[in-house]
Protein backbone atom coordinates (compact mmCIF):
# COMPACT_ATOMS: atom_id res chain seq x y z
CA UNK A 1 0.00 0.00 0.00
CA UNK A 2 1.22 3.63 -1.03
CA UNK A 3 2.03 6.02 2.01
CA UNK A 4 0.12 9.10 1.78
CA UNK A 5 0.68 12.79 2.52
CA UNK A 6 -2.51 14.64 3.04
CA UNK A 7 -1.35 17.80 4.51
CA UNK A 8 0.08 21.14 3.58
CA UNK A 9 3.89 21.78 3.43
CA UNK A 10 3.83 25.29 3.58
CA UNK A 11 0.48 26.21 5.50
CA UNK A 12 -0.01 30.23 5.34
CA UNK A 13 0.19 32.69 8.46
CA UNK A 14 -3.46 32.79 9.26
CA UNK A 15 -4.90 36.95 9.26
CA UNK A 16 -7.04 35.44 12.45
CA UNK A 17 -5.19 35.42 16.01
CA UNK A 18 -6.54 33.03 18.17
CA UNK A 19 -7.06 34.02 21.85
CA UNK A 20 -4.55 33.14 24.24
CA UNK A 21 -4.74 29.88 25.53
CA UNK A 22 -6.48 28.35 22.11
CA UNK A 23 -6.82 24.86 21.61
CA UNK A 24 -7.00 22.75 18.76
CA UNK A 25 -9.64 20.29 19.86
CA UNK A 26 -9.32 17.76 16.84
CA UNK A 27 -6.02 16.36 15.23
CA UNK A 28 -4.13 13.47 15.02
CA UNK A 29 -0.64 11.94 14.80
CA UNK A 30 0.67 9.25 12.26
CA UNK A 31 4.04 7.23 13.66
CA UNK A 32 6.30 7.44 13.35
CA UNK A 33 5.93 3.99 11.78
CA UNK A 34 9.31 2.69 12.46
CA UNK A 35 8.67 3.43 16.90
CA UNK A 36 4.55 2.88 15.87
CA UNK A 37 3.58 0.41 13.41
CA UNK A 38 0.08 1.22 11.86
CA UNK A 39 -2.79 -1.39 12.00
CA UNK A 40 -2.51 -4.73 9.91
CA UNK A 41 -6.66 -3.53 9.24
CA UNK A 42 -5.72 -0.25 8.00
CA UNK A 43 -7.32 1.74 5.22
CA UNK A 44 -4.43 3.62 4.50
CA UNK A 45 -0.84 3.95 5.24
CA UNK A 46 0.35 7.59 5.62
CA UNK A 47 3.75 9.20 5.89
CA UNK A 48 4.65 9.88 9.44
CA UNK A 49 3.42 12.82 10.77
CA UNK A 50 4.55 12.66 14.56
CA UNK A 51 4.11 15.59 17.53
CA UNK A 52 6.92 17.38 16.47
CA UNK A 53 5.51 18.12 12.96
CA UNK A 54 2.34 18.79 14.95
CA UNK A 55 3.63 21.23 17.67
CA UNK A 56 5.40 23.09 15.09
CA UNK A 57 2.00 23.63 13.14
CA UNK A 58 0.69 24.39 16.13
CA UNK A 59 2.86 27.27 17.01
CA UNK A 60 2.48 28.61 13.55
CA UNK A 61 -1.32 28.67 14.13
CA UNK A 62 -1.20 30.76 16.97
CA UNK A 63 -2.45 27.33 19.26
CA UNK A 64 -1.25 26.20 23.06
CA UNK A 65 -2.42 22.99 23.30
CA UNK A 66 -3.79 20.40 21.00
CA UNK A 67 -6.08 17.53 21.81
CA UNK A 68 -4.97 14.30 19.73
CA UNK A 69 -7.71 11.87 18.51
CA UNK A 70 -6.29 7.98 18.00
CA UNK A 71 -6.39 8.01 13.86
CA UNK A 72 -8.42 4.43 12.53
CA UNK A 73 -5.01 3.85 11.22
CA UNK A 74 -3.54 2.94 13.75
CA UNK A 75 -6.19 0.61 15.60
CA UNK A 76 -6.36 0.33 18.88
CA UNK A 77 -2.45 0.77 19.69
CA UNK A 78 -2.95 3.96 21.16
CA UNK A 79 0.83 4.40 21.53
CA UNK A 80 1.46 7.16 19.11
CA UNK A 81 -0.68 9.25 20.33
CA UNK A 82 0.32 8.96 23.91
CA UNK A 83 3.82 8.98 22.87
CA UNK A 84 2.68 12.96 21.24
CA UNK A 85 0.95 13.46 24.59
CA UNK A 86 4.02 12.64 26.51
CA UNK A 87 6.30 14.92 24.45
CA UNK A 88 3.90 17.81 24.65
CA UNK A 89 4.74 19.42 28.25
CA UNK A 90 1.48 18.70 29.71
CA UNK A 91 0.23 20.94 25.89
CA UNK A 92 -1.91 18.20 24.93
CA UNK A 93 -4.48 15.60 25.79
CA UNK A 94 -5.91 12.78 23.73
CA UNK A 95 -9.01 10.38 23.03
CA UNK A 96 -8.05 6.82 22.86
CA UNK A 97 -9.71 3.91 20.60
CA UNK A 98 -9.99 1.04 22.85
CA UNK A 99 -10.45 -2.66 22.57
CA UNK A 100 -13.76 -3.50 24.36
CA UNK A 101 -12.31 -5.93 26.04
CA UNK A 102 -9.72 -3.42 27.72
CA UNK A 103 -8.99 -4.08 31.45
CA UNK A 104 -9.61 -1.23 34.06
CA UNK A 105 -6.33 -1.05 34.56
CA UNK A 106 -5.33 -0.65 31.16
CA UNK A 107 -7.67 2.40 31.59
CA UNK A 108 -6.60 3.86 33.92
CA UNK A 109 -2.91 3.73 32.26
CA UNK A 110 -4.00 5.68 29.45
CA UNK A 111 -5.97 8.25 32.09
CA UNK A 112 -2.37 8.75 33.49
CA UNK A 113 -1.05 9.19 29.79
CA UNK A 114 -3.52 12.00 29.53
CA UNK A 115 -6.58 10.17 28.00
CA UNK A 116 -9.83 11.82 28.57
CA UNK A 117 -12.21 9.78 26.40
CA UNK A 118 -13.13 7.19 23.47
CA UNK A 119 -13.43 7.50 20.13
CA UNK A 120 -16.40 4.96 18.40
CA UNK A 121 -16.04 5.49 14.56
CA UNK A 122 -19.02 4.01 12.59
CA UNK A 123 -17.54 5.10 9.30
CA UNK A 124 -17.66 1.75 7.40
CA UNK A 125 -14.98 2.84 4.97
CA UNK A 126 -12.21 3.19 7.92
CA UNK A 127 -13.28 0.39 10.19
CA UNK A 128 -15.02 -3.31 9.90
CA UNK A 129 -16.56 -3.76 13.19
CA UNK A 130 -18.26 -1.13 15.46
CA UNK A 131 -20.34 -3.33 18.09
CA UNK A 132 -22.98 -0.97 19.57
CA UNK A 133 -23.36 -2.81 22.65
CA UNK A 134 -19.82 -3.68 23.61
CA UNK A 135 -18.79 0.20 22.71
CA UNK A 136 -22.17 1.22 25.32
CA UNK A 137 -20.38 -1.11 27.90
CA UNK A 138 -16.83 0.42 27.41
CA UNK A 139 -18.85 3.78 27.67
CA UNK A 140 -20.40 2.69 31.44
CA UNK A 141 -16.58 1.81 32.21
CA UNK A 142 -15.23 5.39 31.55
CA UNK A 143 -17.58 6.99 33.34
CA UNK A 144 -15.77 6.80 36.56
CA UNK A 145 -12.94 8.60 35.01
CA UNK A 146 -14.72 11.85 33.98
CA UNK A 147 -14.37 10.57 30.54
CA UNK A 148 -16.77 11.77 27.30
CA UNK A 149 -17.06 9.69 24.24
CA UNK A 150 -16.24 10.99 20.66
CA UNK A 151 -18.82 9.34 18.01
CA UNK A 152 -17.98 9.33 14.13
CA UNK A 153 -20.76 8.79 12.18
CA UNK A 154 -22.41 10.20 8.87
CA UNK A 155 -25.83 12.17 8.79
CA UNK A 156 -27.76 9.33 6.77
CA UNK A 157 -27.57 7.05 10.25
CA UNK A 158 -28.54 9.68 12.31
CA UNK A 159 -32.03 7.94 12.95
CA UNK A 160 -30.28 4.07 13.21
CA UNK A 161 -28.26 6.06 15.64
CA UNK A 162 -30.34 7.15 18.14
CA UNK A 163 -30.82 4.39 20.44
CA UNK A 164 -27.24 3.95 20.78
CA UNK A 165 -26.53 7.48 20.85
CA UNK A 166 -29.30 8.42 23.61
CA UNK A 167 -27.63 5.01 25.86
CA UNK A 168 -24.79 6.57 26.37
CA UNK A 169 -24.30 8.04 29.89
CA UNK A 170 -21.45 10.65 29.55
CA UNK A 171 -20.86 13.78 27.88
CA UNK A 172 -20.85 12.96 23.83
CA UNK A 173 -18.62 14.57 21.56
CA UNK A 174 -20.17 14.46 17.93
CA UNK A 175 -17.34 14.77 15.37
CA UNK A 176 -17.66 17.07 12.55
CA UNK A 177 -21.50 17.38 12.91
CA UNK A 178 -21.85 14.19 11.66
CA UNK A 179 -21.22 14.89 8.59
CA UNK A 180 -24.24 16.69 7.29
CA UNK A 181 -24.77 18.16 3.70
CA UNK A 182 -24.01 22.02 4.30
CA UNK A 183 -25.14 22.56 0.12
CA UNK A 184 -28.56 23.77 1.10
CA UNK A 185 -27.73 25.72 4.19
CA UNK A 186 -28.71 26.21 7.81
CA UNK A 187 -32.52 25.01 6.64
CA UNK A 188 -30.71 22.11 4.79
CA UNK A 189 -32.65 18.54 5.98
CA UNK A 190 -29.31 17.14 7.57
CA UNK A 191 -28.12 20.47 9.28
CA UNK A 192 -31.76 20.55 10.67
CA UNK A 193 -31.86 17.36 12.03
CA UNK A 194 -28.28 17.27 13.37
CA UNK A 195 -29.78 20.54 15.09
CA UNK A 196 -32.76 19.59 16.50
CA UNK A 197 -30.81 16.73 17.92
CA UNK A 198 -28.10 18.84 19.99
CA UNK A 199 -31.50 20.96 21.09
CA UNK A 200 -33.04 17.72 22.53
CA UNK A 201 -29.92 16.26 24.32
CA UNK A 202 -27.76 18.28 26.80
CA UNK A 203 -25.44 16.08 26.81
CA UNK A 204 -24.39 15.96 23.19
CA UNK A 205 -21.51 18.25 22.44
CA UNK A 206 -20.06 18.73 18.55
CA UNK A 207 -16.92 19.81 16.63
CA UNK A 208 -18.32 22.56 14.21
CA UNK A 209 -15.21 21.45 12.24
CA UNK A 210 -14.06 19.65 8.70
CA UNK A 211 -15.38 22.42 6.11
CA UNK A 212 -12.93 21.43 4.27
CA UNK A 213 -14.79 17.77 3.92
CA UNK A 214 -18.65 19.17 4.34
CA UNK A 215 -18.50 22.03 1.55
CA UNK A 216 -19.65 21.02 -1.92
CA UNK A 217 -18.31 24.41 -3.26
CA UNK A 218 -14.72 24.71 -1.95
CA UNK A 219 -12.44 27.31 -0.61
CA UNK A 220 -13.41 29.71 0.83
CA UNK A 221 -16.21 27.28 2.34
CA UNK A 222 -18.70 29.81 2.18
CA UNK A 223 -21.57 27.06 1.86
CA UNK A 224 -20.38 25.47 5.35
CA UNK A 225 -20.16 28.89 6.78
CA UNK A 226 -23.83 29.78 6.36
CA UNK A 227 -25.02 26.37 6.75
CA UNK A 228 -22.99 26.05 10.24
CA UNK A 229 -22.98 29.47 12.27
CA UNK A 230 -25.66 29.71 13.69
CA UNK A 231 -24.88 26.48 15.25
CA UNK A 232 -22.22 27.92 16.91
CA UNK A 233 -24.87 30.66 18.13
CA UNK A 234 -27.36 28.74 19.55
CA UNK A 235 -25.05 26.16 21.40
CA UNK A 236 -21.74 28.65 22.45
CA UNK A 237 -21.16 26.13 25.50
CA UNK A 238 -20.96 22.72 23.65
CA UNK A 239 -18.67 23.40 20.34
CA UNK A 240 -15.46 23.18 20.04
CA UNK A 241 -13.00 23.22 16.99
CA UNK A 242 -9.90 21.59 15.33
CA UNK A 243 -7.67 21.60 12.23
CA UNK A 244 -7.89 18.01 11.52
CA UNK A 245 -4.64 17.98 10.83
CA UNK A 246 -2.75 15.52 8.80
CA UNK A 247 -5.78 15.40 7.31
CA UNK A 248 -6.44 11.78 6.56
CA UNK A 249 -7.42 10.58 2.98
CA UNK A 250 -7.43 14.49 1.94
CA UNK A 251 -4.43 13.57 -0.59
CA UNK A 252 -6.82 15.02 -3.67
CA UNK A 253 -7.43 18.07 -1.83
CA UNK A 254 -5.14 18.97 0.67
CA UNK A 255 -6.08 22.29 2.90
CA UNK A 256 -4.34 24.89 3.74
CA UNK A 257 -4.58 25.02 7.76
CA UNK A 258 -4.22 28.86 7.74
CA UNK A 259 -7.05 29.47 5.75
CA UNK A 260 -8.82 26.72 8.11
CA UNK A 261 -8.21 29.02 10.89
CA UNK A 262 -9.62 32.35 9.01
CA UNK A 263 -13.01 30.63 9.13
CA UNK A 264 -13.14 30.43 13.13
CA UNK A 265 -13.93 34.46 12.93
CA UNK A 266 -16.68 33.91 10.03
CA UNK A 267 -18.15 30.61 12.37
CA UNK A 268 -17.95 33.00 15.77
CA UNK A 269 -18.22 36.10 14.96
CA UNK A 270 -17.63 37.59 18.30
CA UNK A 271 -15.13 37.14 20.81
CA UNK A 272 -17.05 35.97 23.21
CA UNK A 273 -18.10 32.92 21.06
CA UNK A 274 -14.65 33.19 19.64
CA UNK A 275 -12.90 32.54 23.18
CA UNK A 276 -15.86 29.55 23.84
CA UNK A 277 -15.35 27.76 21.06
CA UNK A 278 -11.52 27.78 21.48
CA UNK A 279 -10.69 27.96 24.69
CA UNK A 280 -13.42 27.75 27.66
CA UNK A 281 -15.30 24.77 26.28
CA UNK A 282 -11.99 22.52 25.21
CA UNK A 283 -10.77 23.20 28.60
CA UNK A 284 -13.55 22.11 30.51
CA UNK A 285 -13.22 18.59 28.67
CA UNK A 286 -9.55 18.54 28.77
CA UNK A 287 -8.05 20.47 31.42
CA UNK A 288 -10.61 20.66 33.97
CA UNK A 289 -8.52 20.64 36.43
CA UNK A 290 -7.10 24.47 34.86
CA UNK A 291 -10.38 25.39 34.21
CA UNK A 292 -12.52 28.23 36.07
Amino acid sequence: MTRIVSWHGSPKKPDYQPPEGAVDAHCHVFGPMAEFPFSPKAKYIPDDAGPEKLFALRDHLGFSRNVVVQASCHGTDNRATLNAIAKSNGKARGIAVVDPAISDEELDALHEGGIRGVRFNFLKRLVDDAPKDKFLDVAKRIERLGWHVVVYFEADILDEMRPFLEALPTIVVVDHLGRPDVSDGFEGAEVQAFRKFLAEHDNFWTKVSCAERLTKQGPPFDDFVTAISPIVEEFPDRVLWGTDWPHPNMQNAIPDDGALVDLIPRLAPTQDLQSKLLVDNPMRLYWPEESI
